[in-house]
């Protein structure tokens, strides 16, 4: 099995930071675009897709900034973050989206961010 590589994805925002973040670290919020139902639990959310579940542990997280998670069945370096970052020159929220994927699946991987950041954008009026 080939390693995995890092990728980042940036999507401009028009929201504040404090409500994003709610969608990014709540799991009524993740629940709205991210996965069928999510569920947490000490730290640890449970997400189901079509019925299967994935666990994911909170490792870091900063209110409004960001949140770093790793799921339960990935290598210890490897891990998914959403932050969020304010443009300096427009001012405008940025989320950044960092993930792991094998160096001929980033761009699939990439359009399925895309895809699940649009729902994001939906639910935000975007």
């Amino acid at each position: 099995m080939s390693k995995k590589q890092l990728y980042t994805l940036e999507y401009p925002v028009r929201c504040s930071p404090a409500i994003l973040y709610d969608f990014l670290a709540n799991p009524s919020g993740l629940q709205e675009w991210f996965a069928d139902k999510v569920d947490e639990r000490d730290g640890v959310f449970y997400f189901s897709w079509n019925g299967s579940e994935e666990e994911a542990e909170v490792v870091e997280k900063e209110e409004e900034k960001y949140i770093r998670f790793h799921w339960s069945h990935a290598p210890n370096e490897e891990f998914f973050e959403f932050r969020i970052e304010k443009s300096e020159v427009t001012n405008q929220t940025i989320l950044v989206i960092k993930d792991f994927a094998e160096k001929r699946e980033i761009k699939d991987q990439s359009m399925l961010w895309d895809h699940q950041v649009k729902d994001l954008f939906h639910r935000l009026g975007n």
